[in-house]
């Protein structure tokens, strides 16, 4: 097609200069593992300065301790009072659905929030144990160890998969790798959430019909055919004190709901339950009639377990697996929570020091009969409602925990399981999230149908499926944007220089005899055989829409690269290759507002020379002018070669 000729563009696209290569790759790491730059606060610091402010980085109640004031402390300690009323019978309640005794619910309450305070970032997140994680710990070790058969051995996996989840947490944190969670978009979570709380609604039932013998499996067809499969064994008793706690407690959450000032009374909901239950059971005696109760909980603080990490079992990497698993979900729901409730207070929460808050406390708890602990969306609510205004807030919980430990358990005796699978039942229905499925269904089809199939893999197959669906689901979503980026066609909006979409804007024009496109993407070898496919695609549809409409033919392909950030080799040769089909069709390649490392790459490739650096330039306005430009020369030649033939012939 020749070059630009006269035609000379005011601005050239510049080659910028290279770096060292040990340079460039040390920014691309500072910014793959520092993007927030947690090292300049050190900047001209002296050296105890710097040893200060690395200890309050790394345990942050040093910075802001010095800064609490006694207001602070009254609001905390309201907080903490009424996060320990919920912490107390929904610790119990999770431990239970764990398949290990309640107490270890009650010390999860107590040695894990007091290393959070230290810790953490977040002033509102209130630490406990989780339904998500308590459900996973039962259906993946129970397949190794039997909780009823082998409780000892079961009840160590459950500290060793516990302390594989704290190492798993803390690694992240330390080596900087918490963009990994972030794999797990909203809608997977949504729809794998909502499955595990459908599928512990449904456990419950066990609790809530009195049944002594129930299926470990967790699919919805195995555990509705258990409880139907013993209709003759079902306790009228306790299906009728079962529902009217749970219509209780939901009674409560929706005069909660409707007044945000009442939010105590959903708060202090469950423990009225239990002693109302308990009350019930031991004044009635109701144990000796089919209402099964909690019995003899050990007076005490927690007994160190570290010597009960089995390293050398052969259920090892059952735990390993089921800790690293847990850890995921912790974190998962920790951090958004965390995130979520520090946005309402306009501060912000370091996603990194989280990871390893979580990792110690779940490291140091599974040494002190703790198992999985992290952030509660149902405690971290009530802690932010009750107007908490630090971690403090957590160390009275953990105080009030302490105080039943040493001197209130003998009261839980005569609690009756309804009571704790009605707490556990309600909890969940707060889990089943169908307002953001609608949502998501309102805004984005695909992240629906993901949200969808991560439900119904938990409900119809197992959890472990369900989260398996959910991880590959997301990567699947990660790789399409990725190897199908969106490519196209732009048109000039009327009386303006600028070039937009013509799906989006309607009154945008084609340029008559060039053909505009945009590539939403970085090109690299994952896209650069679909890129090169769907370029050509693009032009034969073109030269096709232009022989039917009679119009003038194609004689350039713009390319508009403001997207694209990087290339790679096969992306140099996808453009090399793409260059050689349109040239021997008789069009010509043009380059508009390539970025700084696309040019670096097509300098040191010499494949600028090859394009012509005469092609290439810093918007698409003035590449279009360019081709006008050489576009109205070529008709001006050649109407002056055809008048000098007529008069030849005259």
């Amino acid at each position: 097609m020749g070059s630009t000729g006269e035609y000379e563009s005011q601005r050239r696209v510049p080659v910028p200069p290279s770096k060292p290569f040990l340079k460039s790759l040390q920014a691309r790491l500072k910014e793959t593992f520092f993007p927030d730059d947690p090292f300049r606060q050190f900047k001209n610091q002296p050296i105890s300065n710097k040893f200060l402010l690395g200890l309050q980085y790394f345990v942050p109640i040093i910075e802001w301790a010095p800064r609490y004031t006694f207001d602070f402390f009254k609001a905390d300690l309201i907080a903490g009072i009424t996060v320990a009323s919920l912490a107390v019978p929904q610790g119990i309640s999770y431990a239970s659905l764990a398949s290990i005794p309640p107490i270890l619910g009650l010390y999860s309450s107590f040695v894990p929030p007091l290393l959070y305070a230290m810790l953490g970032s977040s002033r509102d997140l209130a630490v406990g144990t989780v339904a998500v994680a308590s459900l996973l710990i039962s259906s993946m070790l129970g397949k190794e160890v039997s909780p009823t058969e082998n409780p000892k051995q079961y009840v160590q996996l459950v500290f060793t998969a516990t302390f594989f989840a704290g190492v798993f947490q803390a690694s992240l944190g330390i080596l900087r790798l918490g963009f990994i969670v972030d794999f797990l978009s909203h809608a997977t979570i949504v729809g794998f959430m909502g499955g595990a709380a459908t599928i512990v609604c449904f456990q419950q039932l066990k609790g809530i019909l009195g049944l002594v013998h129930f299926t470990h499996e967790t699919d919805l067809v195995s555990v509705m055919r258990s409880v139907f499969s013993q209709i003759h064994q079902w306790r009228w008793e306790s299906a009728v004190l079962g529902c009217c706690f749970l219509f209780f407690l939901l009674l409560t959450r929706y005069f909660s709901k409707r007044k945000a000032a009442f939010f105590w009374i959903n708060a202090m909901a469950p423990l009225t339950t239990v002693i109302l239950g308990s009350l019930l059971v031991y004044l009635t005696h109701a144990e000796k009639h089919g209402v099964q109760v909690i019995g003899h909980l050990k007076k005490g603080l927690n007994p160190p377990s570290a010597s009960d990490l089995v390293f050398g079992s052969p259920h090892l990497m059952a735990a390993i697996k089921t800790g690293i698993v847990i850890g995921i979900i912790g974190l998962a729901e920790g951090i958004a929570v965390g995130r979520t409730f520090a946005m309402f207070k306009n501060y912000h929460i370091d996603g990194n020091k989280e990871m390893i808050a979580f990792g110690m406390m779940n490291i140091a708890g599974s040494c002190t009969s703790c198992y999985l602990t992290a952030g509660p969306f149902s405690r971290t609510a009530v802690n932010f409602n009750a107007g908490s205004r630090s971690a403090v807030s957590n160390i009275v919980m953990a105080t009030a925990v302490m105080f039943t430990l040493l001197f209130l358990t003998p009261l839980f005796h005569y609690t009756p399981l309804v009571v704790l699978s009605s707490i556990i039942i309600a909890a969940m229905l707060g889990l089943l999230d169908y307002e953001a499925a609608i949502h998501l269904w309102k805004i984005d089809k695909f992240d629906f149908f993901i949200c969808l199939g991560a439900y119904l893999g938990v409900v119809l197959g197992s959890v472990e499926i369900g989260l398996i669906i959910s991880i590959t689901v997301s990567l699947l979503r990660i790789i399409l944007f990725v190897a199908r980026p969106r490519t196209m066609v732009l048109g000039n909006i009327p009386n303006s220089g600028i070039y937009r979409s013509m799906d989006q804007y309607q009154i945008a024009n084609s340029v008559p005899g060039i053909l505009i496109l945009q590539i939403d993407a970085p090109v690299f070898f994952a896209n650069a055989s679909y890129l090169r496919e769907r370029i050509s695609r693009w032009i034969y549809e073109e030269e096709d829409r232009l022989k039917s409409a009679g119009e003038a033919s194609l004689h350039y392909v713009i390319l508009d690269f403001c997207a694209v950030g990087s290339i790679d080799t096969s992306g140099i040769s996808m453009l090399e290759e793409l260059m050689k089909n349109v040239h021997r069709k008789g069009l010509q390649l043009v380059l508009a507002n390539p970025q700084s490392e696309v040019m670096k790459k097509l300098d040191k490739s010499k494949l600028i020379h090859k394009i012509g650096q005469g092609w290439i330039f810093l918007t698409v306005g003035e590449a279009v002018s360019a081709c006008n430009f050489m576009l109205h020369t070529c008709k001006s030649i050649h109407v002056a070669v055809d008048q000098n033939a007529e008069e030849n012939k005259v």
